[in-house]
């Protein structure tokens, strides 16, 4: 999705996160979720335009995700 960098696959990007969220335990969800952050964040680091900013969205929901844990 961030080698797109299309805002309507924001929503999708947030309903997988919340896919995610659901269907992990508790004590998982964490550290799941820093996984896969770091990955975005690799991923936005190689990419310039609409995909930073894709990837900087789907960072900022993780980021509110886990300050819910």
């Amino acid at each position: 999705m961030i080698a797109r960098g299309e805002v309507n696959g924001i929503p999708l990007a947030e309903r997988a996160i919340n896919e995610y969220w659901n269907a992990i335990p508790d004590q998982a969800r964490k550290s799941g979720l820093r996984l896969l952050q770091q990955d975005v964040l690799a991923q936005r680091n190689a990419v310039v335009g609409d995909q930073r900013s894709f990837a900087d969205t789907v960072n900022d929901y993780i980021e509110k995700k886990l300050a819910m844990a």
